[in-house]
């Protein structure tokens, strides 16, 4: 089954923009995701279709190879577009078609994507927040306006490759292409370079970025900026930023997923008499009435008191583990108090302690047994 045109897929003229391109895959990939159409086998197989067509045409290149070749033109398969036959068998397809394949320079290139690690709080991560960061980047520099040639000179077309950035070798009925070792694809030599930027036509600054974190984001997510990475070379795009979130320990909570989960300390006569109690959620206070005779590790669930899903889904639950506390610091008058207690307790312990009787005859099962 042939392949649909990636244009007709995007639903945008052969001449859109990079933004036109970028705004048509947002729409549509919003409307086809699997996460929006469970189940739906059509969807996931537009959205694929989808994704597919803007890795093509986002990219200078491989849409240049696409708009000369067609589909051909950016299938590794066929040998064209940047596959390991068309590097090798390069020089051949110039003489055939006549200069660089895709028309461009063959020294144009991408900036690289970069990626920051920004820690923030549970609260930050379960409500969202929008805060500004600043990264090392590099812009072109004043001095020379980007040529690496001191002010006043210019770069120099390259004698080796003639600017092409490529030189060819003849390898028998093969021609084969490299790039030029002294210009090192640029197509250019520089003999008195830029002091400011020692030839490099770009120098190193900062830039602060605002950053907004949407609520739900959890340990590990990236949150993508687009064209904020490295500059490209030669009039290329540039790359991407990816903000790496990490989360701060909490003093109260731990997450798990959409879930939280507390520790909840009771004292021994709320756990044996019963009682309400206060305990804290992410944005308020909420109360659980503890019934009498509860137990150290019960668990008590409050729903919807976790966080919600950074897609929108239903937020989790609150676990908070029930821990009685072992009263300290006794006066004397304490202390003789649970001594009867304790003495009340023994006479019949059966009923007042069963699970410790219980443990106690596995106990002595077990040693009867060996």
């Amino acid at each position: 089954m042939s392949k649909r045109d990636f244009y007709e897929i995007l639903g945008v003229n052969r001449d859109a923009s990079e933004d036109d391109i970028k705004k048509a895959y947002r729409k549509l990939a919003m409307k086809h995701h699997p996460d929006r159409n469970p189940g739906n086998a059509k969807a996931e197989e537009t959205f694929k279709e989808v994704k597919e067509a803007y890795e093509i045409l986002s990219d200078t290149q491989k849409r240049t190879a696409y708009d000369q070749f067609g589909h051909a033109g950016v299938d590794p398969q066929a040998g064209m577009g940047g596959g390991a036959f068309s590097d090798a068998f390069g020089g051949i397809f110039d003489e055939i078609f006549g200069g660089r394949r895709g028309g461009g320079r063959s020294n144009i290139y991408r900036g690289a994507d970069l990626r920051y690690n920004i820690e923030i709080t549970l609260e930050q991560a379960a409500f969202g927040t929008e805060t500004k960061i600043r990264i090392p980047t590099m812009v072109e520099c004043e001095s020379c306006h980007g040529s690496g040639a001191k002010p006043g000179t210019q770069p120099q077309t390259c004698p080796t490759c003639q600017g092409s950035g490529q030189v060819r070798l003849q390898q028998g009925f093969f021609s084969i292409q490299q790039t030029c070792p002294k210009c090192h694809g640029t197509g250019r030599v520089i003999s008195d370079p830029c002091p400011a930027c020692h030839g490099n036509g770009r120098v190193k600054q900062h830039k602060t970025l605002a950053v907004k974190i949407p609520a739900g984001v959890d340990e590990g997510d990236r949150i993508r900026l687009s064209s904020e990475g490295e500059p490209g070379i030669n009039g290329g795009p540039p790359g991407d930023l990816y903000v790496q979130v990490s989360l701060k320990s909490h003093p109260v909570f731990q997450r798990d997923h959409n879930d939280l989960h507390c520790e909840m300390p009771i004292s021994f006569s709320t756990a044996a008499l019963g009682g309400e109690i206060e305990i804290p959620t992410l944005d308020t206070v909420a109360k659980i009435r503890i019934p009498a005779e509860t137990q150290s590790g019960k668990v008590f669930r409050l729903r919807g008191k976790g966080i919600k899903n950074v897609r929108g889904q239903s937020p989790g639950d609150l676990l908070c583990h029930v821990v009685v506390e072992t009263p300290v610091r006794l006066t004397e008058r304490q202390k003789e108090l649970l001594r009867e207690f304790g003495e009340s307790s023994l006479a019949d312990s059966e009923r007042h302690n069963p699970r410790a009787k219980s443990w106690m005859d596995r106990v002595r099962d077990f040693f009867s047994a060996s």
